[in-house]
């Protein structure tokens, strides 16, 4: 059921502002007959405000520095008290150390860690494994591809410059088939001649040349819309 809405009167509304900026707004609703809630209210409405004297009084609710309501002060907490709980470990129960953060972890991967040993795809599409959780090292070093780890498993350490790719055709991410009999060591070198576009085809040879072109037309026009703008 609603109640009525009483309007305030004349007489109500000059009380308030003789009374409110100096006392509580429970003492002033009970001599003017309103609840706080509603005083508080339209003393907003009307932009009266309490007055420093009232601020700076116990009477405000404010806690200040020595100067607290002696209600307040018996359940501060007193110099040279021991804590109940001092000295109690405690721990929690059930599977909540699952999901606990662990020692040595980076802080900053908390909301997303992965343990040592999980696997995820890199940006170029190969499976990689967690290796490590070691918090100097950037968090993609970290994370190791899987078909170079086959391999070192298989012939130890890589020589100087050289890398571990798969043989043309037999790239995947499939970790069943990541296989040693897949994979090959070759240099660096080797590596960025196999991916030069003239080993691909005349087509796609001719598209890089046109993606460059276009690159250097719209460098230039931003370029020159930027002298445009210099004073």
């Amino acid at each position: 059921m609603t109640r009525s809405r009483t309007h305030w009167t004349p007489q109500q509304i000059d009380a308030l502002r003789r009374l409110y900026p100096n006392y509580s707004a429970d003492v002033v609703g009970r001599v003017i007959g309103r609840d706080t809630p509603s005083v508080h209210a339209k003393a907003n409405a009307l932009s009266i405000a309490k007055s420093e004297a009232f601020q700076a009084s116990t009477h405000s609710g404010r806690i200040q520095r020595g100067k607290q309501h002696p209600a307040m002060r018996a359940n501060q907490f007193k110099p040279g008290l021991v804590p109940w709980n001092k000295g109690i470990s405690t721990h929690a129960g059930g599977r909540s150390t699952n999901t606990q953060f662990k020692p040595g972890r980076p802080a900053n991967e908390a909301h997303n860690y992965q343990p040592i040993g999980a696997l995820r795809l890199s940006k170029d599409g190969y499976l990689t494994r967690k290796v490590t959780d070691d918090p100097s090292l950037f968090p993609a070093r970290r994370w190791v591809a899987v078909h170079r780890l086959v391999w070192i498993a298989a012939h130890g350490p890589l020589p100087p410059d050289h890398i571990v790719a798969f043989k043309p055709g037999m790239k995947t991410a499939q970790l069943e088939l990541i296989t040693i009999d897949r994979l090959e060591c070759i240099s660096q070198a080797e590596n960025l001649r196999r991916n030069h576009p003239r080993s691909h085809s005349p087509e796609w040879a001719q598209l890089v040349q046109l993606k460059g072109a276009i690159n250097r037309q719209v460098n230039r026009i931003n370029r020159e819309a930027q002298e445009d703008k210099t004073p």
